[in-house]
């Protein structure tokens, strides 16, 4: 198969509306689009990503008119919420619309959804005129791409299209939220942060579930976001041992020139943003060991550490 690039919305969602898979740029991390209604489409992006088919995947939409395409009742905090951080960084977990296909919930009858805030994103969608469901453009179990060279690199071949956009800005996945009990409750850390759900509704709480059966949203059960090297946390540099065979990332500021790789980040918002650039660099660099900086968990920091635990698995 030869993987189509192009800057065209247009030509992208023609690959949609075949039934073919389309790659597109959002704000927090590539997505790998099929339509939603149809099986057999979305049989595909399993099959491209070697992902699990009991991991669901999250249905993108254009604007809120398309909603109940893909949900067939919202609770009233989830209209706060829709309100607040729709298009955004942040994934519903609500119950789903009949037509939308089996395969895309893992057989659950409840659906995560979201708008990206992303002009090429939504303008990609709204053309499309199809529920859009996407996980991340990559090869399952390795770092999400923040650019479409990322995509290429992991999909050539194996998908009709990639539509190119800038790097993704926030550079970790949406913030996933159960919406189907009394309150919501946050089953995957993301983009939009546990404080700021609570400023709109305060009962907001992180899951206290397991990983072990069904799962309504990705990123709970399996192994995710791993370079081919081995990550190790640490509270700072003095617990590294620079060598060439070794990479660094964190905050702290070092003059050690040891490392093969290193990124010293202003804030955890970049920090965010450059993880899974600089895990794919070590990567291709050979790197044997990435020393991440353990950071507090609080804003962005408690999605950050969520991706840097995972990947150290």
């Amino acid at each position: 198969m030869k993987t189509i690039l192009t800057s065209s919305v247009a030509k992208a969602s023609e690959i949609i509306l075949k039934n073919n898979l389309a790659a597109f740029p959002t704000e927090t991390v590539y997505g790998l689009g099929a339509n939603a209604y149809s099986s057999a489409a979305v049989k595909k992006i399993f099959i491209a990503k070697g992902r699990p088919s009991d991991n669901p995947l999250i249905v993108h939409i254009g604007d809120i008119g398309q909603l109940p395409s893909v949900i067939s009742k919202i609770p009233l905090f989830a209209e706060k919420l829709i309100a607040e951080y729709f298009p955004g960084p942040l994934t519903l977990v609500l119950p789903k619309n009949k037509n939308i296909s089996s395969l895309v919930t893992a057989g659950l009858q409840t659906v995560g959804v979201r708008i990206p805030n992303h002009n090429i994103a939504q303008k990609f969608l709204k053309e499309c005129g199809v529920p859009v469901a996407a996980p991340s453009a990559n090869i399952s179990g390795k770092p999400s791409p923040t650019t479409w060279q990322a995509v290429q690199q992991d999909l050539n071949g194996k998908i009709s299209c990639i539509l190119k956009g800038n790097p993704s800005r926030v550079g970790v996945e949406s913030t996933v939220v159960d919406c189907t009990g009394k309150t919501p409750v946050i089953l995957r850390a993301g983009g939009v942060t546990l404080e700021q759900l609570r400023e709109i509704i305060p009962s907001t709480r992180l899951s206290r579930l397991t990983a072990n059966g069904k799962v309504k949203s990705p990123g709970m059960k399996y192994r995710h976001y791993s370079p081919l090297a081995n990550v190790v946390v640490v509270g700072g540099v003095k617990e590294t041992v620079p060598l060439k065979s070794s990479a660094y990332i964190g905050m702290e500021k070092t003059k050690e020139n040891g490392f093969g790789v290193k990124r010293i980040c202003r804030t955890k918002e970049e920090y965010a943003q450059a993880l899974f650039h600089f895990f794919r660099e070590c990567d291709a660099k050979k790197i044997e060991t990435i020393y991440c900086e353990q950071v507090s968990e609080e804003g962005i920091g408690l999605a950050l550490m969520d991706r840097i635990r995972k990947a150290s698995l």
